[in-house]
This record gives C-alpha cells, structure tokens and sequence, in this order.
C-alpha cells in the first residue's frame, strides 16, 4: 500500500517589529497580538493545520523569548540574532526544513479555517521544481490593504506585472530549497525570488475563495475584529 504523502512544512516569518502596531507591539511581539483573543500566528497555524499541516518553523528576533514561551517548545523557532528579512529568515531556517517543497507564510494576515482550501490547490498548481506558487486575493476581498494591487494574473494562472486580473499577494508562497542556492548569505527579501520566477515565467497564483485580513496596523487590526464579530 502507497504511503500517504505528507503535508509540506509550512515556515512562519514572525521576526519583525510590528512598528505599524504599536503601542500593542511595545510589550509583545506582532505575530502574538490578539484578534477577538487569538494570537495571529494562531489563526495562521490554523488554516494550515485545517488543511493538512502538522509541522511548523518559525523565525524570531524582536521579543523571541515571548514567542518561545508562548509555545513552550512546541513550535521550532530559528533565533534571528540580527533581523535577515523575508527571504534570509528563511534561507536561514531550511535546515530546520523537512519537506521540499515547503510552504512560507506571513503570520500577520489569515482567513476563516473550513472557507476555502487554497493550500491544497496551490500543491496542485505547482508543476515544476523551478515554479513559485503564490496565493493571491482579489482587492474586493481583501481588508487592511492600502496599495490597489501587488501583481495581475492572466487567463492561464501566470503572475504578471501588469497583463491580467488585478490581485493581491495574500502572504503565501509554495517553494522549494533549490530557490536559495545562488540567493546571499545575510538579509534580504523573499522578493528577489519572485521577481527571478516572474522574470523567467515560473511565478503562477492560486486565487483564494474567501475574504482575507491583513493585519498591518492598528487600524486594520479594528476593522478585521468589526467584521470578524459581525
């Protein structure tokens, strides 16, 4: 009997300031600050896991210690002595990294658990190692989001500039470790993956199905808690 496959290891970035969320971010760190009382790495983990996950590493630098204890050694944490950026946390963390590919997810922005299973697709969308797969959201659909839109996808499923339906980058990326080979050693961002892979035609997007909240600042903190108790 074939062996189930398992889920990717899904790596959480949770290392910056939140300096757009203060004064709650004075006394905890961003992916700790609560929305209607749980924690936003919370509510990240849980649409993971409601689709599958079940292994998860994150990165810490601003308040580490309040991350570690938050989950009193459950969740494996990379300890970022200097701030690497998006994509040299991760660079950083693949060691810790079973699965390949893996996913990589923001811990400020999140959707309702059982709304839509877009992970799911996006494993199925991803046809080649040399392909980036990120989640997008189309702008109606998104709160706490200030610029009009971060990419534009065509009829085919492939991330554009500017050809296509306007959409957001929803804070999901589905890669691989060979995407770091040639990246530097340091900090830098997740960026100069994607526009490798856009420039070479191998970013595609999988479009969520369900509002998204992306919690910024204070203010779209607000908003997300007005909707979600609605």
């Amino acid at each position: 009997m074939e062996k189930p496959v398992r889920f990717p290891d899904v790596m959480l970035l949770a290392a910056g300031h939140g300096m757009r969320l203060r004064p709650l971010t004075e006394t905890i760190p961003k992916p700790l600050v609560p929305v209607l009382g749980v924690p936003l790495i919370e509510r990240v983990m849980a649409v993971a896991r409601h689709e599958g996950a079940t292994r998860f590493v994150a990165n810490a630098h601003y308040r580490a210690d309040q991350l570690l204890a938050h989950f009193g050694g459950l969740l494996k944490v990379n300890r970022e002595p200097e701030l690497l950026e998006t994509g040299g946390g991760v660079k950083a963390a693949l060691p810790m990294l079973v699965s390949d590919p893996f996913f990589v997810m923001n811990t400020d922005v999140f959707w309702l658990p059982g709304a839509d299973r877009p992970l799911s697709r996006m494993l199925a969308r991803r046809q080649t190692d040399a392909q980036i797969v990120l989640l997008c959201v189309q702008p109606g659909r998104a709160t706490g989001f200030a610029r009009s839109h971060d990419f534009c996808l065509d009829p085919h499923g492939r991330v554009t500039r500017d050809w296509g339906a306007p959409v957001i980058y929803a804070g999901v990326a589905l890669l691989g470790k060979d995407h770091f080979a040639e990246t530097p050693d340091g900090p830098f961002s997740l960026n100069l993956l994607l526009d490798k892979a856009l420039e070479d035609e191998n970013l595609v997007g999988v479009v969520l199905d369900t509002p998204w909240f992306h919690v910024g600042d204070v203010g779209a903190l607000a908003e997300t808690e007005r909707i979600l108790s609605a």
